[in-house]
């Protein structure tokens, strides 16, 4: 029997590609396939919704809003969720969801890169893995998943210096 994921792609870096001919970088879609086609995943079943193609520094509440709503579509079903989302912005939209979601039913696991897929050394494949393990593994409740550390919603915060995440105290 196979477990259950629904990963939710939102854009960001983790899900930019490069434009040979414009020479940019953007969010034209999502590359969950590709990293998809690069897992051996035989045990597990993943659901997939695009739902946005933004980089997180061009969110609005009302992006987030439609987040919470795919969300809050997916929780009746009582299967985890994962979310692929610009770093710049991920914990106010993680933040965003735990003020009006908590308590959930199910993990919530936000995800993103700060290099992106494709490139040789993202760690894009690696969060995204490591998110659908936390996922299988950890209680209800809403985190945020990168480089091998998993932190529990609130008092989550990017660390811009050490280009990853961190817990700060809150209060």
């Amino acid at each position: 029997m196979k477990r259950k994921v629904v990963v939710i792609t939102t854009g960001g870096t983790i899900e930019k590609t490069y434009d040979e001919i414009e020479g940019t970088l953007s969010n034209r879609g999502s590359s969950l396939r590709e990293m998809l086609k690069r897992l051996r995943l035989p045990y597990t079943q993943i659901h997939h919704q695009d739902l946005l193609w933004k980089d997180s520094l061009e969110m609005t509440d009302h992006d987030r809003q439609m987040i919470l709503l795919a969300v809050r579509n997916f929780l009746p079903q009582k299967i985890p969720i994962v979310i692929l989302h610009g770093t710049d912005t991920m914990e106010i939209t993680a933040k965003y969801l735990y003020d009006r979601l908590m308590p959930v039913p199910v993990p919530i696991i936000f995800t993103g890169a700060m290099k992106p897929f494709g490139f040789e050394d993202s760690d894009a494949l690696q969060n995204f893995t490591e998110a659908l393990y936390a996922a299988a593994l950890v209680k209800p409740g809403i985190y945020i998943s990168m480089h091998n550390m998993l932190w529990e919603m609130p008092g989550v915060r990017k660390n811009r210096e050490m280009r990853t995440f961190e817990k700060v105290e809150t209060g």
